[in-house]
């Protein structure tokens, strides 16, 4: 897969850190097999000791904070440890529902192999704050606010609420066909394809303190394929 420029992905930079809109597709890091390109990688070639500050799963597009030097990297960890850092994501899920600052408080367990678990008795806390954008006949675009970082954390606490993320498998989540919200849709070929190739999760915004102690928020834009099928919802599915 063709992936931008990393200039082209900056949405800040500074003497201390870069803050890019990661696409979709694109690992944060190195993965097991070590071939395929990276942020990390890209970043590296950018700036010599860039190293990425948190993650985000590969086919979740976003913001993400590169720090340039190992000083900057501790500033940014440990306000990311101790849930300094205001994080703010847009999930399109499957079903109207209505959330009005709902807090998920469910501790989940990774038990490994990319999977997560709810578990009461072993799992790590981890709470999460969801409020209702958008409604449409099938679907509702979801702000998600997690206070932990825990892994797959907005994606399994939707699923509790029968609210799984569109194209989310993994977790319930159906992909979206055209064919489902547009009226008289005719399908051409003999296998629909889905409009979003991937689940619809976005890390919209970040607000936390630069390494110089200023205050900074910032927004990323939706993606082409996230605001194609919000776009289309918006026009169909009414």
């Amino acid at each position: 897969m063709k992936f931008p420029k990393f200039e082209d992905i900056i949405l800040f930079e500074d003497s201390d850190i870069i803050i890019v809109n990661k696409p979709p597709f694109l690992s944060s890091l190195d993965e097991r097999e070590g071939k395929e390109i990276n942020l990390l990688r890209m970043a590296k070639k950018y700036a010599e000791d860039a190293q990425i500050c948190h993650r985000l799963d590969k086919e979740t597009s976003g913001l993400l904070v590169i720090a340039k030097h190992p000083e900057a990297y501790r500033h940014m960890s440990m306000q990311f440890e101790h849930r300094k850092v205001k994080k703010v994501y847009h999930a399109i899920v499957d079903g109207t529902h209505v959330f009005e600052d709902l807090l998920v408080d469910l501790p989940i367990l990774n038990i490994g192999k990319g999977n997560v678990v709810i578990s009461r008795s072993e799992g790590k806390r981890a709470e999460t704050w969801f409020n209702s954008l958008e409604y449409f006949k099938h679907y509702t675009l979801i702000e998600c606010k997690p206070v932990t970082g825990r892994m797959h954390q907005i994606r399994i606490h939707l699923a509790t609420q029968r609210a799984s993320i569109t194209g989310d498998k993994m977790y319930g989540g159906q992909p979206a066909f055209l064919s489902k919200i547009k009226r008289g849709y005719r399908l051409t070929d003999e296998e629909e394809q889905p409009i979003m190739k991937r689940f619809a999760l976005h890390a919209r915004q970040l607000t936390f303190l630069k390494p110089n102690g200023e205050e900074i928020t910032i927004e990323a834009e939706y993606p082409k394929d996230f605001g194609v099928l919000l776009k289309l919802l918006q026009k169909n599915d009414v």
